[in-house]
């Protein structure tokens, strides 16, 4: 459980960010701005097993413009992902809804999915199909009584058809239930799960537990998985957040104990420490975080990549964190944005148009939800 003396100054220097829409870097130092993107953080660390890149990073979208309320009145929104048409579907965690969102309409139910809700679960990821114009899937990770799963349904734009699942025995709780799935680049579907509390799970192989899993789309072990099964990375506490950048190198955002959230760096095959390490560990055997954070400070859900940084929407921190990305697979020092303007953050994704769309979780049974809550926010991006 050892931790940099470099990691525990960031942490007591992030401590001190006050609230503001701009934002603010967590950097002591007055700096310019350039300056302070290329200041990288104290554990941003490539693995030696990573694939490195030449690319140089892109430009630094530095600000977030006015919002527009595109839906409210919404219960617990957790998964999101885009239609063609630029609008959105949402899945709610408690009621089992999926929904259709887009600005200026009301939400639409799209269908309903039996779920077993309760604490941390219920239904969570949501993932439009790559090949969504010919095959209308949509996929969607959930809780049933006895296990969480991966199923998918086709919408084609009116009525959705059955619940088909994909991927059972994922292990379910009342807590760290994981729960985000997405495309990586390589059309492969990636799913963050949780050790529901036990935390021996996630040193398991055997278990899906405490895990990011890979799988084809139709549930299939893709054969160039390191253990022969859905186990892409193990040693995770619960992982709620999965982006992937230009070069194709995947992040994660995963919760901490009572500190230490993770940004974390997916290799293939590769041993995150839960619970035998929090945050920077040191033992070769384990892969570093690149990013930590005091758990009151972020909490950190779904994550984003636009604009040359790394999104986090945060929970318990009430905000949205901004992370440069250094190119090579390294991340600046987190700028705070958005402090307590709208509670507890869940999701981020990059919508079609290059904004950024936000989910708030303020009814969640954690927050003190307002009488919009809980809505979904569209954010442009400013340089």
């Amino acid at each position: 459980m050892r931790r940099a003396v470099a990691v525990s100054c960031l942490l007591a220097l992030m401590a001190g960010c006050s609230g503001s829409s701009a934002g603010r870097s967590v950097s002591s130092r007055p700096s310019s701005p350039a300056a302070s993107e290329m200041a990288a953080s104290p554990t941003s660390t490539l693995p030696s097993t990573a694939v490195p890149t030449t690319a140089a990073p892109s430009p630094v979208a530095t600000a977030l413009g006015p919002p527009t309320v595109v839906a409210s009145g919404l219960d617990v929104p957790w998964g999101l992902g885009f239609l063609p048409d630029g609008s959105a579907l949402v899945t709610e965690r408690d009621t089992g809804r999926v929904v259709r969102v887009r600005p200026g309409q009301p939400p639409q139910q799209v269908t309903h999915i039996d779920v077993s809700a309760g604490g941390e679960a219920g239904l969570l990821g949501l993932a439009i199909s790559p090949s969504y114009a010919a095959d209308h899937l949509v996929y969607v990770y959930y809780s049933t009584t006895s296990d969480n799963r991966i199923a998918r349904f086709t919408y084609d734009g009116g009525r959705a058809g059955p619940v088909q699942p994909v991927l059972t025995g994922i292990p379910r709780g009342g807590i760290h239930d994981g729960g985000r799935i997405a495309f990586g680049p390589d059309g492969k579907l990636y799913a963050g799960t949780g050790e529901t509390g036990q935390s021996s799970l996630s040193q398991n192989r055997s278990s899906l537990g405490g895990k990011i899993l890979r799988i084809d789309p139709d549930g299939a072990v893709p054969p160039d998985n390191p253990f022969g099964t859905p186990v892409w990375t193990y040693g995770h506490r619960n992982v709620e957040g999965l982006a992937w950048d230009s070069a194709g190198r995947l992040f994660a955002s995963e919760f901490g104990p009572d500190r230490d959230d993770e940004i974390n760096l997916i290799v293939r095959g590769q041993d995150y420490g839960w619970p035998l390490v929090v945050g920077p560990g040191g033992a070769p055997r384990f892969t570093d975080p690149l990013v930590t954070f005091p758990t009151d400070e972020n909490s950190g859900s779904g994550i984003a990549i636009a604009g040359g940084s790394l999104w986090v929407a945060a929970l318990r921190g009430e905000r949205m964190w901004r992370i440069p990305l250094l190119g090579g697979g390294r991340l600046g020092s987190p700028v705070s944005m958005l402090d307590g303007d709208y509670g507890r953050l869940r999701t981020v994704a990059l919508a079609l148009d290059g904004s950024l769309w936000v989910t708030t979780s303020n009814r969640d049974g954690r927050g003190s939800p307002g009488p919009l809550d809980d809505r979904v926010l569209r954010f442009p991006l400013r340089g």
